[in-house]
């Protein structure tokens, strides 16, 4: 039999060539154009200095000074956007014909990728033996009983809220306790679970008043310590700048009482108002994993919950092994939950 051809695929075939002889024309041109182009160094000065600039505030972003408003931590807080200039410059290079902002832009791309490559793919396992959620609840959130039962579907073991206020924690404690037999509030912080609760205080973070707590889970898979906490929230001010002193300050108390730990197997949940980049931080962050970073997909950002731009909600591990993290469905929080599989064994 012969083959048999349509009018309609002779014509699709005949364009088809058409657009690929467009394309190497105008690849062929395009070439000769930077290859004839004796300016092509000499223009997009501008470009290639910012491109490098911005490489080395993402490479020397430990040693951004913090004593003037505390900027290093505010640039460390959204250190990953600084990426998006990337593309921008390239396609801005491109525009210019400028070999020279693009030899440039190298720079900030091989350092993004450095810091935050790992990020980028999924290093979720199926493994665990102790799935764990931490969730600022926010004190106005209009529907609690409904960001309960949020939390409670996402079949956690153990739960911990922070930002609950003295109206709101009965309405809590109703509707949790249909999934979690054991729970403790200190403050206005709380936690909830499954298996048996022992050694249950607060923790002393420096502020006056309890947003710190920590307990003992004896889980199927062994005894582990963990600790709820909220640190005091930042703001971005221009006559004062990044005021994080007060969460400073209850970083590095809480730091003190989780290195003191005689367990050994440590779960943190909590928000930390700060990134795992916030040399703020360090007392912490220099002693933990973060889960997100040791066994998440992507950045797993939390706040603000409509567009959120940053992960200052946590969940790090001590002497445990993470193996999945993630982040749960909105609810009525200006926060995103997240949540974590981790192995205890």
């Amino acid at each position: 039999m012969t083959q048999g051809y349509t009018a309609e695929s002779v014509t699709a075939g005949a364009d088809e060539q058409r657009a690929q002889s467009r394309f190497r024309s105008f690849w062929r041109g395009s070439q000769d154009r930077w290859r004839h182009d004796r300016g092509i160094w000499r223009r997009g000065i501008v470009l290639a200095v910012l491109a490098v600039l911005i490489g080395l505030v993402m490479f020397a972003h430990g040693r951004i000074p913090n004593r003037i408003g505390n900027t290093g931590s505010l640039v460390e807080t959204f250190l990953p956007w600084f990426g998006l200039s990337i593309p921008v410059i390239l396609v801005l290079a491109l525009v210019r014909r400028s070999a020279t902002a693009l030899v440039a832009l190298l720079l900030p791309a091989v350092v993004w990728v450095n810091l935050f490559g790992g990020l980028l793919t999924n290093k979720s396992g199926d493994s665990g033996d102790l799935t764990v959620v931490t969730h600022n609840v926010n004190a106005e959130n209009p529907d609690p009983a409904g960001t309960a039962r949020d939390v409670a579907r996402s079949g956690a073991d153990v739960v911990a809220l922070e930002e609950l206020t003295t109206s709101a924690v009965p309405t809590y404690a109703k509707v949790l306790a249909e999934t979690y037999a054991y729970h403790s509030v200190q403050g206005t912080v709380g936690l909830w679970s499954k298996y048996p609760m022992s050694g249950t205080k607060p923790v002393d973070t420096r502020m006056g008043w309890t947003r710190a707590m920590r307990s003992t889970i004896s889980s199927p898979a062994g005894a582990v310590d963990v600790y709820v906490a909220h640190m005091p929230s930042v703001r971005v001010k221009l006559h004062a700048g990044f005021t994080a002193n007060q969460r400073d300050n209850s970083s590095d108390a809480l730091g003190e009482a989780i290195a003191d730990d005689s367990l050994g197997k440590v779960i943190l949940l909590g928000d930390l108002n700060g990134t795992m980049n916030d040399r703020s931080l360090n007392a912490v962050t220099s002693q933990m994993r973060s889960t997100q970073g040791a066994a998440g997909d992507g950045f797993g950002f939390s706040w603000p919950a409509s567009f959120p731009l940053a992960r200052i909600d946590q969940i790090m591990v001590k002497g445990i092994e993470p193996t999945a993290s993630w982040t749960l469905p909105k609810t009525g929080s200006d926060h995103l939950p997240i949540a974590a599989r981790v192995e205890v064994r």
